[in-house]
């Protein structure tokens, strides 16, 4: 785990995707250059016409003159003892000293401006997004489990603000954030870190933490804010399955014993693993699909049906083909089906 993320995890951080400003003192520290640059080029502009201007307190005009000159002229000063006299230089003066002046005093009233109102401007950015969760999707943990798991969602049409992640890595976070989602640095397991993420108004928790422990307390967490969102959750081991059933979870996903299983058929036959593994893969062959039993399919049995079904989903639970005697009205069909 990424022991970094502890400082910020703690106060349950949001960020969200889009272009971030980056380090401030960098910044700074690149509109000073942009500065330096525009007082260099005016002392210059000045040199190349150093007859065209009068200095009260010198014969002529020196390096030391202009520079002194160009810091009083663009800072809006102007003592008065160096002027242009010459119709060149005046021109000079409005047309180029003039406009460069602008972009002098624009540079230093805007990085005071952007740091002054830089955290104003991001309260109200997320209370913005804040105020649009309704309805959406929260991933616990952006590994490999819950970033398939979005990108599975992706592909059945939900768009990319519709989900919020959580993650106590900050690395994983960042990489989140890149991929476009809204993220809580935090841990899932504590009530404030889930409120950052509107869990009161989710529809769905995807729960894929690397823990079987930790995926326990969240979803008891979820659960005790959230009654009526689906929450799906993980695990490595079986016999963590009933705590989770326990906890409020709607679907177990058990990953060692499905991966035992797909090795166990792999070995008996490569082929068939090759059609787990299409319908593990979204879009890769065969997908799985759920609808509701067309009137005409009401009192038929299942090799009636058109296309090939292997559930049917009857209460709120999926019975498998074999106990499925005929079709009834409320139930919905889980077919096979190829994109």
């Amino acid at each position: 785990m990424d022991q970094g993320a502890f400082g910020e995890a703690d106060q349950g951080g949001v960020r969200l995707p889009g272009r971030h400003p980056g380090d401030p003192l960098r910044q700074i520290w690149r509109r000073i250059a942009y500065a330096v640059l525009i007082l260099a080029a005016v002392v210059v502009i000045v040199m190349l016409d150093r007859d065209g201007y009068k200095d009260a307190n010198r014969p002529e005009l020196t390096w030391l003159g202009a520079f002194y000159y160009a810091t009083v002229t663009l800072s809006t000063t102007g003592y008065g003892d160096i002027v242009p006299v010459s119709d060149a230089a005046r021109v000079v003066n409005i047309f180029l000293i003039t406009p460069l002046r602008v972009a002098f005093l624009a540079i230093l009233v805007g990085t005071t401006f952007e740091v002054l109102t830089r955290r104003t401007r991001e309260q109200l950015r997320r209370s913005r997004w804040r105020s649009t969760l309704i309805e959406h999707t929260i991933v616990v943990g952006y590994g490999t489990k819950g970033h398939t798991a979005i990108q599975t969602l992706l592909a059945d049409g939900s768009p990319k603000t519709a989900f919020v992640v959580i993650e106590r890595s900050t690395n994983l976070a960042e990489e989140a954030n890149r991929d476009g989602f809204a993220v809580v640095v935090g841990d899932a397991t504590r009530s404030s870190v889930l409120r950052k993420a509107a869990v009161e108004t989710a529809e769905r928790v995807v729960v894929a933490t690397d823990r079987d422990d930790t995926a326990v307390l969240v979803a008891l967490t979820v659960r005790q804010i959230n009654q009526g969102c689906t929450i799906v959750a993980s695990v490595r081991q079986a016999e963590n399955e009933p705590l989770l059933l326990q906890s409020g979870v709607d679907a177990v996903i058990t990953t060692s014993e499905a991966a035992g299983r797909l090795l166990g058929v792999a070995a008996r036959s490569p082929a068939i693993s090759e059609v787990f593994n299409d319908l593990l893969i979204h879009g890769a062959g065969l997908d799985l699909v759920e609808r509701p039993v067309k009137p005409e399919e009401i009192g038929r049995t299942l090799r009636e049906c058109a296309e090939p079904v292997i559930a049917v989903l009857r209460g709120g639970h999926a019975l498998p083909y074999g106990q499925v005697t005929t079709l009834q009205t409320a139930d919905r069909l889980v077919l096979v089906t190829s994109p």
